[in-house]
């Protein structure tokens, strides 16, 4: 006990001798250097309409594309799930477009995101592939299930796809105290982060101004713009993609937060209805499943991509 002691009260001596830069640049760098030992590597291609797509690869066996959502980075979000789906699958995961060192001088959308991956997929000579996607990254998901012939199966984690309305976004806005969802989605500071924050994960976490501040600096403060422009246009990509007939779409799971307040529980039940898809609910979670809830939610990727 009184080494631990010692221990703690050394970590919180050197956390406040160092500025926020240093330590969430030490764990991003701690994060990378950890895939790196596991057998992940960094690659980057460049696409057809100007821009690059960074993503990381690791592991063997059947592809398995992840896709994160507006918390950040492929790293920030799936770590945990990429080390241990590596053991099984080739993992592949993303920076999507105007995150990380990722970018498109195409229109800020949702169709731009999912092109991007389909030239990352057609790059990498893959015929087919498994997908999972949380959040924003589940409506890329989705898109991409509109090409069934390309996908194997797919995973969606608290994501309602095309089955969300004005309505449901007025309430949204309302949970989180803003204006509008791209003024939660698009932090312009270390305060708007913490927001952020507590209205994605189930127990609210304390996070020192300095602290917050440099996460806003290195996860939120690039291509602004551009995400407020992806929000913006949700909308119309949600009325394009509910065309389609859903009795087409790929074999799925969708997989929730039993205290969601992004998208409510309700709109995973509608979406597996809708759909005709599994719905896997965890309680004490919520939005932020792949942090909060890592190795649970490998382990169901992992037992629904295996089942025949």
């Amino acid at each position: 006990m009184r080494r631990f002691l010692h221990y703690f009260l050394l970590l919180w001596t050197l956390l406040f001798m160092t500025t926020g830069c240093e330590v969430v640049h030490w764990k991003t760098e701690h994060d990378q250097s950890s895939l790196k030992k596991e057998g992940f590597s960094k690659h980057q291609i460049t696409l057809h309409e100007g821009g690059q797509l960074t993503y990381w690869e690791g592991g063997q066996g059947q592809p398995l594309l992840l896709l994160h959502g507006f918390g950040g980075t492929a790293v920030a979000t799936w770590k945990a799930e990429m080390v241990q789906l590596s053991k099984k699958y080739r993992v592949i995961a993303p920076d999507l477009l105007w995150f990380g060192e990722s970018y498109s001088n195409n229109a800020a959308q949702l169709a731009t995101q999912t092109n991007a991956m389909w030239q990352l997929i057609d790059k990498l000579k893959l015929k087919k592939i498994d997908v999972a996607g949380i959040s924003y990254g589940g409506f890329i998901t989705y898109d991409m299930m509109l090409t069934p012939e390309r996908i194997n199966k797919a995973v969606i984690i608290a994501s309602p796809g095309p089955l969300f309305n004005d309505q449901d976004l007025t309430d949204l806005v309302k949970r989180a105290g803003t204006q509008s969802p791209e003024e939660l989605f698009v932090p312009n500071n270390g305060d708007d982060v913490k927001r952020l924050y507590d209205n994605v994960f189930i127990e609210k976490k304390f996070i020192p101004d300095f602290i917050a501040n440099q996460i806003y600096l290195d996860y939120f403060s690039q291509w602004k713009s551009q995400r407020t422009q992806l929000i913006k246009t949700l909308p119309n990509d949600r009325d394009r993609i509910h065309q389609y007939d859903p009795k087409k779409l790929p074999q799925s799971l969708i997989i929730w937060g039993q205290n969601d307040q992004i998208f409510p529980l309700n709109s995973g039940i509608k979406l597996s209805q809708y759909i005709q898809s599994p719905l896997i609910v965890l309680p004490k979670t919520a939005h932020g499943i792949t942090n909060e809830q890592p190795k649970v939610t490998a382990d169901l990727i992992d037992n629904f991509l295996s089942s025949l």
